[in-house]
């Protein structure tokens, strides 16, 4: 039986339905991820199945019993108080019926009263809460006002778990933490004995944690069995079939209407079934709530700089923190070209934004030598949105003083350029603060993105941001001719645009690794004989007052070998058909990427669904099988690259 069961529910803002008579079972031991674009109402979702908030129509049934815990995006905490006391909150109900057993109160019914604090297990919420934080690893006598964005989530987190509920609720749990602390509530979370709701941005995190994944869309829930990876192979399968089912009802609406024009023929008796059929054809279309536009991502570019961004020679730079020397970059040496997109990573705390700022010639070394390039244009996005002018206008904001936007030799009104990042012209005057969190990303990039810039900055961009507009922006920086600097904590972001990486190795050491974190991991093992520890970690993190990042010095290089080692077998060498085959293969990856591209260029506005449907399924499924060709292509060039 399920636990949680929504039926015919419904919720609106203003003229908007967020939920349009949805229905939703939640099974136990189910992990349910949420997804959206921004402002569909997934918070709102979540809220409901809390008990925060209640919908307009349509009723909710719950198990009996049932215990739910709520962790929100922005925990509100007391700063004041105590990490303990703080997690204690979990339990309150717990402690109330034990001080009224202790009381002695009149007319209370003591062996009543203390079944219910055994069944419970209330005696023994003190030591519950000791082991909770002892999982978590968290100090439970540091005062909440001293930690981060990511320890705040964690004593959320460990508040929620303290009960322990039997229906884990979350919204955007991976905010704020580090790659190594997303990997350790990624375990935590497959062994939890509930249900779990989730609303995430980070694919990676959800094709690890879910079951199930629920989409909403356009007022509309739709379920999709497995994790997220399987979510989008369903969806984009879905949205064809739609695509098709639509094409063919818009088709016979024209039909009708050039019909019903004819006036004469349509006025006989025997037509009246045809006219009231036209009716509701009107009325279905009438209803269709049509696919949200997409974001449209332009970066003005910049003159190019010099071919040289950076070269550092054996840089250090040290802090004194509480009277104790920190070195963060320790002899680093580096060089940056023009058009390399380098992913920075490491713990929160670990100096990346220091070692930035010495990149860029902001921050001047204590050792060593940097030298910066020439015709650096730079642009910074910065995940605390310090440059955000809340009292601004959405217009000022984006274009002070000007109604118009120049983008290279194009020049744009600045309500149009919004509304390429989804703001209609009507909310143009808003306030800035009136925007939920991902629309203030999303402003964010367009006024990034509306000046002329060769070198951009991106500061955790992936944070509140949905996941069609992260694959946006993924193309755009993959796309962008200039350089770019990613710290982020969302592997396959990182993945999906860097060229190499700079990883944090302990102790003020930063070393490069070419491509992005699945290569830093694989390097990691052939260079050190085992995978760095934060990041695949299945412990919890450092512990909440040591400053220290987790993170295992490298193992010592392993010795050469010996002559008694056996020796590495020789390459085979390539017939001369395998090395035509070889110098072949470039050419036909070409070839298919060029066709590839011709199809989505054909298919991109949707219109040949809508005039030939069936040829429109034609193209897409060459698409897919241009893409099995490629895979192959490229697993033999590989295979005999190896060989030659």
């Amino acid at each position: 039986m399920a636990w949680i069961t929504l039926n015919e529910v419904s919720l609106a803002y203003g003229h908007v339905p967020l939920l349009d008579r949805v229905a939703f079972a939640l099974e136990p031991g189910e992990r349910v991820g949420i997804v959206g674009r921004n402002g569909t109402g997934k918070s709102s979702f979540l809220k409901i199945l809390a008990g925060l908030e209640k919908p307009d129509d349509g009723w909710i049934q719950l198990q009996t019993g049932l215990r739910r815990a709520y962790v929100t995006q922005e925990p509100v905490l007391d700063d004041a108080a105590t990490i303990f006391e703080t997690v204690s909150i979990g339990l309150a109900h717990v402690r109330q019926l034990c001080d009224r057993y202790l009381a002695h109160e009149p007319d209370t019914d003591l062996d009543a009263l203390q079944n219910e604090i055994e069944a419970l297990d209330g005696w023994r919420w003190e030591q519950r809460i000791a082991e909770t934080l002892s999982r978590l690893d968290l100090d439970p006598l540091r005062l909440v006002g001293t930690l981060s964005g990511g320890l705040r989530k964690r004593v959320a987190l460990a508040q929620a778990l303290v009960a322990p509920p039997d229906v884990l609720l979350l919204d955007e749990p991976t905010n704020h933490l580090d790659m190594d602390a997303i990997g350790w509530l990624a375990d935590l979370l497959r062994t939890f004995r509930g249900a779990m709701v989730v609303i995430s941005h980070d694919r990676d995190f959800l094709d690890r944690v879910t079951t199930r994944m629920v989409e909403l869309d356009r007022g509309q829930l739709n379920s999709y069995d497995g994790n997220f990876s399987t979510y989008q192979r369903l969806k984009e399968e879905r949205l064809a079939q739609e695509a098709v089912v639509q094409a063919k009802a818009d088709k016979l609406l024209a039909q009708e209407e050039v019909w019903i024009r004819k006036g004469v023929e349509a006025r006989r008796t025997r037509a009246q079934a045809r006219i009231e059929r036209l009716g509701r054809l009107r009325e279905q279309r009438a209803q269709r709530r049509d696919v949200v536009g997409q974001v449209r991502m332009e970066v003005n570019r910049g003159d190019a700089s010099g071919k040289l961004v950076a070269e550092l020679e054996d840089v250090s730079k040290s802090f004194v923190d509480h009277g104790t020397k920190k070195t963060v970059v320790r002899r680093f040496s580096a060089t940056v070209l023009r058009g390399d997109k380098i992913g920075l990573i490491g713990p929160n705390g670990a100096g990346k934004t220091t070692l930035l700022k010495l990149i860029l010639g902001q921050l001047p070394p204590d050792e060593g030598r940097v030298r910066t390039g020439t015709k650096l244009e730079v642009a910074y996005f910065d995940q605390m949105r310090n440059q955000l002018d809340l009292n601004a206008t959405l217009e000022d904001f984006i274009s002070p003083g000007s109604e118009w936007i120049e983008i290279g030799n194009r020049r744009t009104h600045v309500k149009s350029y919004l509304s390429d990042f989804l703001f209609s012209p009507a909310r143009a005057l808003s306030p800035v603060s009136s925007l939920s969190g991902g629309e203030r990303n999303r402003l964010l990039m367009a006024r990034l993105f509306a000046r002329p810039v060769n070198v951009l900055v991106l500061d955790e961009p992936t944070n509140d941001l949905d996941i069609e507009t992260l694959e946006l922006l993924e193309q755009l920086l993959t796309d962008f001719d200039g350089t770019v600097f990613l710290v982020s904590h969302d592997r396959r972001f990182l993945d999906n645009v860097v060229t190499s990486t700079l990883v944090f190795e302990g102790d003020g050491q930063w070393r490069e690794y070419e491509g992005g974190v699945e290569d830093w991991l694989t390097q990691s093992m052939r260079l050190h004989g085992r995978a760095p520890v934060w990041g695949h970690t299945t412990s919890g993190p450092s512990s909440a007052h040591d400053k220290t990042p987790k993170l295992t010095a490298p193992a010592a290089e392993a010795p050469p070998a010996t002559a008694a080692s056996t020796p590495a077998p020789a390459r085979r060498k390539l017939s001369y058909k395998e090395q035509r085959e070889l110098e072949a293969l470039p050419g036909r990856i070409a070839q298919l990427e060029e066709e590839q591209q011709a199809i989505d260029q054909r298919l991109a506005d949707g219109s040949l669904y809508v005039t030939a449907p069936q040829e429109a399924a034609q193209w897409a499924q060459r698409h897919a099988d241009i893409e099995d060709e490629l895979m192959q292509a490229l697993e033999r060039w590989e295979q005999l690259g190896a060989s030659s």
